[in-house]
């Protein structure tokens, strides 16, 4: 996500910043940043198909989550020496399957790595193909497809459900 970019214009980023103060519907917005409706409403949509905002029920809100993954340095998984790979693989998997999913990036970006080895390189999958094969290993299919997509360990086709390995440690 390029964070710099999407805050780079001035209506998005004075929209942004309402948003983290707290302004959740596109009148509140407006009336904090003396901003029209209508150039509210474009800011919004560009930062939320930018996945730095989400709609929901009670207005718009700022993904933080999303903020600070854009923030930390990505560090290769090949970088993680072995030993410390060997202590996390320890510490989430128990007998092939994944007990929960790290809250720590880097220890989470080896659980994946293993993760993305179930997926053959080369090898279209439907959604639920990879429900199946996700699901062999932790109980949330959804929550790992979206780490797997959003790390770049698994890409995908927009409406179509298609998913496809793109990262990860290739095996000989």
């Amino acid at each position: 996500m390029d964070v710099v970019g999407l805050l780079a214009d001035g209506d998005r980023l004075r929209v942004f910043a309402a948003l983290v103060l707290g302004h959740a519907s596109v009148a509140d917005i407006g009336r904090a940043t003396d901003l029209s409706a209508r150039a509210v409403g474009t800011a919004l949509a560009r930062l939320v198909d930018g996945g730095l905002v989400e709609k929901d029920a009670h207005g718009y809100h700022v993904l933080e989550h999303e903020l600070r993954l854009a923030a930390r340095a990505n560090r290769p998984v090949e970088d993680a020496p072995a030993d410390e790979r060997a202590k996390v693989l320890r510490s989430f998997m128990k007998h092939g399957r994944l007990t929960s999913i790290p809250a720590s990036h880097a220890k989470r970006q080896v659980i994946l790595d293993v993760l993305a080895q179930d997926f053959e390189p080369g090898t279209r999958y439907s959604e639920k193909q990879v429900n199946l094969i996700l699901g062999k290993r932790f109980a949330d299919t959804a929550a790992l497809r979206r780490y797997l997509v959003d790390e770049g360990f698994l890409d995908r086709e927009g409406g179509a459900g298609r998913y496809w390995r793109t990262g990860g440690t290739f095996l000989p």
